[in-house]
């Protein structure tokens, strides 16, 4: 009887010490961008985000834009494209921020035809905006004033930092006309909520300090891979800041807004189950404090939600009516 035998070259010792060995060869990369990749797109959510999914959503939200033909947009979180390709088809100047790597190479690709798109990847909330929206060098001429023609902004924002990619939108708020963002209901409320209300809080008085609020639609978690537990609500900002309707200096310093007032409302909403005596105590002296309140008709056991904007803002110029009585 004739015995068979493995011939050929010596197979390597991992099977002999009883190893996992895959007769697939080995993955090598050569010459190729780290940032380039042909594998499948994973289908769980990265950096908190759930993708967007349903066309006929996408484009009720850029509809919601209105019409962006000699306009820029700022989309956030481009993700797969699903915004991205009827934006790239509508607008003058498309400005898509994607941190994700791979996704941002992928959307190069894709969109690399269009000549009004242009793909950036960083975070977005370190993004120069100066740079991006700003007076570019040897533009600037003496006693003439720059004045930024205004971006729309769209994007899905991933939920872990909603607010802060918000604020720092507001904080920039010169460079922008209108948001139309997507984001989880409960923010949704928040952000729209009316004082008086449970939700209303510091992103909300914040958000309505600078622009006016429409809730538009929401979206089931359907509409988004891999689906999230939660509804998704999209809301639109129509930019419209009320700092010189209420009194305050309008805090421009190098095309941000960052007046005092934002400082006294983060204050004031420090920890919302204390009264507004306990939280402003600790930065104003109390012989002041309790002048301003009067003057501005606010309770001392009043809380921050309970307070209009215009209560607010009334309370912040009492209390600094006189700078050095305040620390």
């Amino acid at each position: 009887m004739m015995e068979y035998s493995m011939a050929g070259p010596k197979l390597p010792r991992a099977i002999h010490a009883g190893q996992l060995f895959s007769l697939a060869p080995e993955e090598k990369r050569v010459n190729v961008p780290k940032v380039v990749s042909t594998r499948r797109p994973q289908l769980k959510p990265k950096l908190g985000q759930h993708f967007l999914a349903s066309d006929s959503y996408a484009l009720q939200i850029v509809d919601a834009l209105g019409d962006t033909a000699q306009k820029t947009v700022l989309e956030i979180g481009p993700g797969r494209g699903v915004l991205t390709s009827p934006l790239a088809k509508r607008a003058r100047r498309l400005i898509a921020v994607e941190i994700d790597r791979v996704l941002a190479a992928q959307l190069r690709l894709r969109f690399g035809m269009f000549p009004n798109v242009e793909v950036i990847e960083a975070d977005i909330l370190s993004v120069d905006f100066d740079s991006l929206f700003g007076p570019k060098p040897g533009l600037r001429r003496p006693g003439i004033e720059f004045k930024p023609e205004p971006a729309k902004v769209v994007g899905n924002l991933p939920y872990y930092i909603t607010s802060e990619i918000l604020l720092r939108l507001f904080d920039y708020a010169k460079y922008f006309e209108t948001l139309v963002i997507l984001v989880q209901r409960e923010v949704a409320d928040r952000i729209a909520a009316e004082p008086g209300s449970r939700d209303y809080g510091l992103l909300s008085a914040t958000a309505q300090l600078y622009a006016s609020v429409e809730r538009l639609f929401t979206l089931p978690p359907g509409a988004f891979a891999p689906p999230p537990k939660v509804h998704s609500t999209v809301l639109r900002l129509t930019m419209s800041p009320r700092q010189r309707e209420l009194g305050l200096s309008d805090g421009t310093n190098g095309g941000r807004s960052n007046d005092g007032f934002i400082d006294f409302l983060k204050l004031s909403f420090a920890q919302k189950r204390k009264t507004l005596w306990n939280n402003l105590k600790s930065n104003y002296d109390e012989a002041r404090l309790r002048a301003a309140l009067s003057a501005a008709k606010v309770k001392p056991a009043a809380r921050a939600e309970t307070l209009s904007l215009e209560q607010s803002a009334t309370l912040y110029r009492a209390l600094h009516a006189n700078r050095d009585g305040s620390s």
